[in-house]
């Protein structure tokens, strides 16, 4: 008998069908991949299991009992625990206070016995192997090591089942590595795992089994040993995906921005030149320094020493306006904390850069900004109903292009990418890497900073390979090559 056997699930919001008639299987003790483009109905379906969200029709059967309309609390107390893609955590709260919330262990009086949830704590992650101290506050740590905490904090509560929603987005590959073996041990206990993931590689690597979904419907189901990524691909976007190479190289102009011995926090002495129409790459583990340069250019931390030169200008950068003002832009890496404001709508999302530089206007012009939403919208296919619907109504790879449209309204002519496809579906990847190449072949000079080496060989013209804060190697389109960038990246070829 299967762990969870979820069958004829539908769901409905104001009568436009997300989910029709679907089902899903999980055995005890495997990892299941749930696929499907973003919008395909996984997080809808997710989200009924554990409470979130009513089902309009069909059944839950979870280690042998119904569920019904349960809460969150009940879902959680009865095993199931979801461990989010925008990480639910509190940064001004310690991490043995995070594990604990809700759930704090009292004494007389109703005291917090404090040594008690940290030794607690320590035994946890020293069983995870988890290198963390539970007395630092979480806003200190890591984007990964707060990955790590989000699991560990289901696995303290004895979960049967963890969803993970793409666990590994910001993790490098020994990290991802040791979370698996973390996985792995924790199968053998008979734990299961829903893995929700666009990462190919590391689902044929993990994951035991697999169920598609497509446009709210079920799809297909199997072992992994038994299917290929590009039959997964496939009836995922229902065509086959063309994996050949989409980069062409193209004529540059003049140097539009250079890096002369630059430092700053997390880098030191780095130098380069990107010119007019070029996309360079920069690559490395997590923490190598490379976003760290980006935020440096674009005026959020501070340079140490070296120069940054904008059109052959010398330029001191000491605030993202001075940034803005010469023609820079900032993707961010993790939409939820750095580019999503969730109070406003998608059209408010979008124009709120340009105000910024423009913040002398006395009014916004919303006939005006309906024009270059709806220009931005076809020009870079945005799917989106209306413009006055909220951000997050939208799935992760179209609000990426409303960021996109936010930085492109500035006429800026450098745009920063900071790990632009963070949890965005296979579809909507090719739609990115053929915008990035467009708007190069525009003028645009273009920095993209990712894990993925098959996302910078799809577009990058060169590719600077980071160690510790220094690039420690430069390699042209042709050059770019996982083995070779990891072996680099790693310090382990010179």
């Amino acid at each position: 008998m299967p762990l969870l056997q979820m069958q004829g699930i539908c769901k409905s919001f104001n009568g436009i069908s997300v989910l029709d008639n679907v089902s899903l299987q999980v055995k005890t003790g495997e990892v299941h991949a749930l696929l499907g483009e973003n919008g395909a109905g996984k997080s809808t379906l997710m989200n009924i299991l554990t409470g979130s969200l009513r089902r309009d029709k069909g059944s839950i059967v979870f280690n042998g009992e119904h569920i019904e309309d349960n809460s969150i609390k009940q879902t959680e107390e009865k095993g199931i625990a979801f461990v989010h893609q925008e990480l639910n955590l509190f940064n001004d709260l310690k991490v043995f206070e995070n594990i604990f919330i809700n759930k704090e262990l009292t004494g007389f009086l109703g005291h917090l016995r404090k040594r008690d949830m940290i030794s607690q704590c320590k035994e946890l992650f020293l069983k995870l192997n988890v290198n963390i101290d539970p007395n630092v506050y979480v806003s200190s740590l890591k984007t990964s090591e707060k990955q790590l905490l989000e699991i560990s904090k289901a696995l303290f509560f004895k979960a049967k089942l963890l969803i993970l929603d793409e666990p590994t987005t910001s993790l490098n590959q020994d990290e991802v590595a040791h979370l698996f073996e973390i996985v792995n041990a924790l199968k053998k206990d008979g734990i299961s795992f829903i893995f929700i993931s666009h990462k190919m590689p590391e689902i044929f690597e993990y994951a035991d089994s697999y169920t598609i979904f497509r446009n709210g419907q079920y799809i297909d189901s199997g072992a992994i040993k038994d299917t290929s990524p590009l039959e997964v691909t496939s009836k995922m976007v229902g065509k086959e995906q063309n994996n050949l190479n989409i980069y062409k190289k193209r004529d540059l102009g003049e140097v539009v921005l250079e890096l002369d011995h630059l430092s700053g926090m997390g880098f030191n002495e780095v130098s380069f030149k990107a010119r007019r129409g070029e996309i360079i790459g920069m690559t490395g583990l997590q923490g190598c320094g490379s976003s760290e340069v980006m935020q440096c250019i674009f005026g959020i931390n501070p340079k140490i020493s070296g120069d940054i030169r904008v059109k052959g200008k010398s330029i001191f950068i000491d605030s993202i306006h001075k940034a803005m003002r010469n023609g820079i832009a900032l993707l961010p890496a993790n939409r939820k904390e750095n580019s999503v404001i969730p109070d406003l709508s998608i059209l408010e999302n979008m124009y709120i850069a340009e105000h910024t530089l423009s913040a002398s206007k006395f009014h916004i012009q919303k006939d005006l900004e309906l024009k270059r939403y709806q220009k931005q919208k076809n020009a870079l296919s945005i799917k989106a109903q209306d413009p006055k619907m909220s951000i997050l109504s939208l799935s992760g790879g179209n609000q990426q292009k409303v960021f996109i449209a936010r930085w492109l309204n500035t006429n800026a002519d450098i745009l920063l990418f900071d790990n632009p496809n963070q949890g965005i579906d296979v579809g909507a990847k090719a739609e990115i890497y053929k915008l990035i190449l467009d708007l190069a072949k525009s003028g645009k000079t273009i920095l993209v900073n990712t894990l993925e080496i098959p996302e910078l060989q799809k577009v990058a013209d060169l590719c600077l390979v980071f160690f510790k804060g220094k690039v420690v190697k430069v390699l042209e389109h042709d050059e770019i090559d996982e083995h070779k960038i990891m072996m680099y990246s790693t310090n382990s070829m010179s």
